[in-house]
């Protein structure tokens, strides 16, 4: 009985969700909309305070395409918006020790 050595099977880039374009799935919908309806706010705003309707417009896709686009993940699987948590969780997490300088020597008037 001669037996061939068994090798283990890695798949490469398999996704634990399912994704409608890569990197946004529906994690990301959730956080894009809650984006989107920040836009659609500020929009309304512009457009109660300054009468503008092309600016809110703008405003507003502006803003859906930058919710979007901070919600993708990359191929290393992080997002804008992962990323900007991570930095300032490491902020906080940042010990601060002032120092205070104080006088070592008695200074003698020559």
């Amino acid at each position: 009985m001669n037996q061939e050595p068994q090798t283990l099977y890695i798949p490469m880039g398999v996704k634990p969700e399912a994704e409608w374009f890569p990197g946004f799935g529906k994690q990301q919908l959730g956080q894009s909309a809650i984006g989107s309806i920040l836009a659609v706010a500020l929009a309304l705003l512009i457009w109660l305070f300054k009468g503008s309707v092309p600016f809110a417009v703008v405003t507003f896709l502006s803003g859906v395409a930058a919710s979007v686009m901070m919600t993708t993940k990359d191929r290393y699987n992080l997002s804008v918006l992962d990323q900007l948590r991570f930095m300032v969780k490491f902020k906080k997490s940042q010990k601060h020790y002032p120092y205070r300088a104080l006088p070592e020597w008695d200074e003698f008037p020559l």
